[in-house]
């Protein structure tokens, strides 16, 4: 059993290869800005391609420096629930449906009109 143990090295942890002659790959470092004003740099391959747009690690979006300026073609414009109730029903009658729906309710509670 004993000689097939490995003594000495720790399985996993060390490799036996060494960092001497190896060059990294050419690398670039961009700049992207905030709107706040904060700065955020990433290392990107030479080769690599560059997005206009980068979320930092706070969660907010940053646009690339000295470059160009995102357009999102597929952007809609955004659409709150009132103009989504006013592309079924007309004003009038939202108007009319409320009025029923307090006339209901009033004689629910009792009350009088």
């Amino acid at each position: 059993m004993s000689d097939r143990s490995l003594r000495g090295m720790r399985l996993g942890a060390q490799s036996m290869e060494t960092e001497s002659g190896v060059e990294p790959a050419p690398r670039q470092r961009v700049e992207y800005r905030c709107a706040d004003g904060e700065q955020v740099f990433v290392t990107f391959s030479m080769e690599a391609e560059i997005p206009p747009v980068w979320v930092s690690k706070t969660g907010k979006e940053a646009i690339l420096v000295d470059g160009e300026k995102p357009v999102d073609a597929n952007a809609k414009p955004v659409r709150t629930h009132w103009d989504m109730l006013l592309e079924r029903r007309t004003e009038a009658e939202l108007e009319q449906i409320l009025a029923d729906r307090l006339t209901a309710l009033r004689e629910r509670r009792g009350e009088s009109a």
